[in-house]
């Protein structure tokens, strides 16, 4: 007789989020994107589901000085429509990084993440901020080192 192994799945009421801060100074755009879409969709756990939100939360300080190789923010265009009729603007990464460098990480992560009800929930768990100060200190921030390579390091939970 073979027993067949069952495959966790974790539920909603059993996942509790940590929150992560992440300082963005000197770190290249794609990879911190990367990394930090990887923590907010839980996939550096051991229990990860693609269906359940099991993802943490992420803090993102000093937006401004997040680094773009090479040619890309003289090159690399930021496309929005406002709405109205033949209103596409159109802004490089170097004038997004002076007036809306939040921004600029946001939509790094956002196009890493699933294009559905859960891809929205995750990012709302994104937090983007320009300075080195955020108002989330009374969640007790753990640190996230994102390694040169886009992997991340973690402490281990005391």
């Amino acid at each position: 007789m073979v027993l067949a192994q069952r495959t966790p799945h974790p539920k909603k009421a059993e996942v509790s989020p940590r929150w992560f801060l992440v300082d963005a100074q000197g770190k290249v755009l794609g990879r911190l994107a990367s990394a930090v879409a990887t923590v907010l969709r839980g996939k550096h756990k051991p229990f990860w589901s693609p269906h359940v939100d099991v993802g943490d939360h992420v803090i993102v300080i000093n937006a401004e000085r997040v680094q773009l190789t090479g040619a890309k923010p003289r090159q690399k265009l930021y496309r929005w429509h406002t709405g109205y009729i033949g209103n596409l603007r159109e802004v490089t990464a170097d004038r997004m990084l002076q007036s809306h460098p939040e921004r600029v990480i946001e939509w790094a992560v956002s196009g890493m993440l699933p294009k559905t009800r859960l891809g929205r929930a995750m990012f709302r768990k994104l937090k983007v901020y320009r300075g080195a100060s955020h108002p989330h200190q009374s969640q007790a921030p753990e640190p996230l080192e994102v390694l040169p390579g886009g992997r991340i390091k973690i402490e281990a939970q005391s």
